[in-house]
């Protein structure tokens, strides 16, 4: 049975990480920015003001002044996004605490968010890096939880 669940969630693994190339790098992103160049791109497409969007984004919902899809997408998916990653990580990473996954996702998460500024595949949001790292959070709090441990260990 052990055997089972490793292979499952190694075949999942691959599927999430491939799903995140294609949502982070590959999808639609809106921007048309296109022409501009690097530096202009960046200047246009950049938040460094953290909770600005997030804050923008919950008045939306409370006003209506926004189509309601963009707000939860973004918000609810910012969050569900790397909450995955919370569980595989330290299930594929023995004995990971919680400052080493910190850190880790943390490069990870700055490294895609500078990839995606300069490749002009999407933004450099302080926001999103908020929403995702608070989602992988909670995936590694649902990971510590004995009842899935014991599950999937």
């Amino acid at each position: 049975m052990k055997r089972f669940i490793k292979i499952v969630l190694s075949i999942s693994f691959i599927f999430y990480l491939l799903a995140l190339v294609v949502l982070l790098f590959l999808g639609t992103r809106g921007y048309v920015w296109t022409d501009l160049t690097l530096m202009e791109y960046m200047k246009r497409s950049s938040n460094f003001v953290p909770f600005k969007t997030i804050s923008t984004y919950i008045k939306a919902i409370f006003s209506g002044s926004m189509n309601m899809d963009i707000p939860i997408k973004n918000l609810v998916g910012n969050f569900i996004m790397f909450l995955p990653m919370g569980i595989y990580l330290p299930y594929f990473i023995k004995r990971i605490n919680v400052s080493v996954f910190s850190i880790a996702i943390i490069i990870l998460l700055f490294v895609i968010e500078v990839i995606q500024l300069v490749t002009k595949r999407g933004s450099f949001d302080i926001d999103d890096f908020i929403l995702n790292m608070f989602g992988a959070l909670i995936g590694f709090g649902i990971w510590k939880v004995k009842v899935v441990q014991k599950l999937l260990k």
